[in-house]
């Protein structure tokens, strides 16, 4: 049984303009010990989806169920879903200097995420404190233990948190955007810092974010989403080297080339779409290059691909078309 097991997730919220529909209906499963890399643009629905999966979504619409350890976390009393919150699921958001409170010590803080969990003496959590931020990178953790997020450079702000997180060895740990306002260099120094943990501890990991390059080395699994939905998903070598979606294929060909330098990134034309009115048929159809006739007003279901390494995706382009494509955009076949 995998520690998450999500079926037809949807979350919709009512506003002055209409009904936005976050997240229309996405499934997937995460195992005990690996990684679930979540990639798409801004605004496909990837953070609601995990946020909602974890009570900090406020008014929305909520539809399908998300079991943790068999436990629906979406049909979960609120101070029930609070206690695993942290304990057994833990988070680490994009920007830790808004996570951090700017007025509390880096270490007080750790020490009462972990008191809020744990019964044990102040002195006790302290030592742990400074043991975790050792063990996350930070240099003389039993000083900088009492030093204010200010203080802090934006890679040691966000390793802080990562020590926040894993205080009380969770089970699984999202990690929403973690690298996104950090340098290249310190980006990869994270990655690699969740993968020695995940490694020590067995934890499983969500990492969501816009970059396919962030997940090249990270992610076991990788699943695209588009405006709401998963447009495709299988293990990593596989959507990686034959994608079929060709939403999925345009944001490989985005990734900057380590090649030649006068090599021009490939941008996806056009715009995602109105989560208010999103179009007929696939949602991509407008800025997809390898369109179909159907593909304006059918909208092709998530359906698994020949090869056996539960390869699906929600296109109308034949199974055995993968791979990199080619046809200028717009074309229609």
């Amino acid at each position: 049984m995998p520690l998450l097991d999500v079926r037809d997730l949807a979350v919709s919220f009512v506003t002055a303009d209409g009904v936005v529909q976050a997240v229309r209906g996405i499934s997937f499963d995460v195992e005990r010990g690996r990684t679930l890399g979540i990639v798409g643009e801004s605004g496909s629905g990837k953070s609601v989806a995990m946020q909602t999966i974890v009570g900090l979504t406020q008014g929305a619409r909520i539809s399908g169920r998300a079991l943790f350890e068999g436990r629906d976390l979406l049909g979960m009393r609120a101070d029930d879903l609070r206690r695993i919150r942290g304990a057994e699921i833990a988070l680490i958001f994009q920007d830790p200097l808004s996570s951090l409170h700017p007025h509390y010590r880096v270490g007080w803080q750790i020490v009462e995420a972990i008191r809020a969990h744990e019964r044990v003496a102040r002195r006790v959590a302290r030592r742990r404190t400074v043991d975790l931020l050792g063990r996350v990178g930070i240099p003389h953790p039993e000083k900088r233990v009492d030093d204010y997020p200010h203080q802090f450079s934006g890679g040691m702000r966000q390793r802080a948190m990562i020590a926040m997180a894993i205080a009380l060895n969770p089970k699984l740990l999202i990690a929403d955007e973690p690298t996104t306002a950090l340098d290249v260099t310190v980006q990869a120094q994270i990655v690699e810092l969740l993968q020695t943990l995940q490694a020590e501890f067995g934890t499983a990991i969500i990492m969501i974010t816009h970059d396919l390059g962030v997940l090249a080395d990270l992610a076991h699994d990788v699943m695209v989403m588009y405006a709401g939905q998963t447009m495709e998903r299988g293990d990593r070598t596989t959507v990686y080297r034959r994608p079929h979606h060709p939403y999925t294929t345009g944001l490989i060909e985005a990734l900057p080339s380590r090649g030649d330098e006068t090599d021009r990134l490939v941008p996806i034309p056009g715009t995602p779409p109105s989560l208010i009115h999103p179009p007929a048929g696939c949602p991509f159809h407008p800025r997809c290059r390898e369109v179909l006739e159907r593909c304006r007003t059918e909208q092709p279901p998530l359906a698994e691909l020949p090869g056996g390494s539960r390869h699906a995706s929600a296109c109308w382009l034949p199974p055995e078309r993968v791979g990199l494509g080619s046809s200028p955009a717009g074309e229609s076949r």
